[in-house]
């Protein structure tokens, strides 16, 4: 961390620049019927650095000198619920549930970024909350930052009132901090969204949920192998994988997934990339 002195911080005041803390990531999300994983932890008064917390909310603020992340996108001829893209593309989409450690989510990010690859993270807002500073640093790497609700609970068994509030939650923190409610929804502790949250989703600003079509697994903790076949065995051109980065397998079966991808022909992108 950067140590300023009073006099050095005077100087960056008046000189109206700011420091912008670097970034971090992880997981846990498990589909519908698997054991719930344990939630990140609420942030503690002062204990994230990075940008300056809202007062009424408690919500950090976006920094002052980012600009502001792309919005939401419809996507003509797609369905209101996406589980994959063009299968004529050579093109795929991973997807990470963004939950759990930052120095996991640094380790899976920096590898996806040296094999060229960009990716999706759907982020859970207690989690930004706590690491305010990874929804810049997903972004400075030309990923896509989306939505996986407030505190990562079971959003299509909840009431009405109660879902909307886990989906304005986190879109409330990605608009703070990013300038947009991120560019994707993603249902927590599930695959697919019920109608009541698919309706919910569209009223906050989403005009598609999404979903998947190849799950690693990767939450049940089956070691770094595993992990690699479980995707292996059933990607193809278009698909959207389901990962976490949450778990040491993942990041350590990442790069030979990605070697084996590039082998294969096919190209990791962003979802909006993958659609577009």
């Amino acid at each position: 961390m950067v140590q300023v002195t009073t006099t050095d911080r005077r100087g960056v005041l008046r000189a109206g620049a700011g420091l912008v803390a670097g970034g971090a990531l992880a997981a846990g999300c498990s589909s519908a019927g698997t054991a719930p994983h344990p939630a990140a932890s609420d942030a503690s008064p002062g204990s994230p650095s990075g940008p300056s917390a809202d007062g009424a909310s408690g919500s950090p603020r976006p920094a002052a000198h980012a600009s502001a992340a792309p919005a939401p996108r419809h996507f003509p001829g797609q369905p209101a619920q996406i589980s994959h893209g063009p299968r004529d593309k050579p093109h795929v989409a991973l997807t990470f549930h963004g939950q759990g450690d930052p120095a996991l989510a640094r380790t899976l990010l920096t590898t996806a970024e040296k094999h060229g690859a960009r990716v999706t993270v759907l982020a859970v807002g207690t989690w930004l909350d706590a690491h305010p500073e990874v929804a810049r640093r997903i972004l400075d790497g030309g990923h896509d930052l989306g939505n996986h609700t407030q505190r990562h609970l079971s959003v299509n068994d909840m009431s009405e009132a109660d879902a909307r509030a886990e989906i304005t939650g986190c879109a409330d923190r990605l608009q703070r901090l990013t300038g947009s409610i991120g560019t994707w929804f993603r249902p927590s502790r599930a695959v697919t969204a019920s109608p009541l949250v698919e309706r919910l989703a569209r009223a906050a600003g989403y005009p598609h949920v999404l979903s998947y079509d190849v799950d690693s697994l990767d939450y049940t903790s089956p070691g770094a192998a595993a992990v690699t076949r479980n995707v292996l065995s059933a990607i193809r051109g278009g698909s959207v994988v389901s990962l976490h980065f949450g778990y040491p397998g993942t990041a350590t079966a990442l790069p030979d997934l990605l070697t084996e991808l590039d082998r294969r022909g096919l190209r990791a992108v962003t979802t909006t990339e993958l659609l577009s």
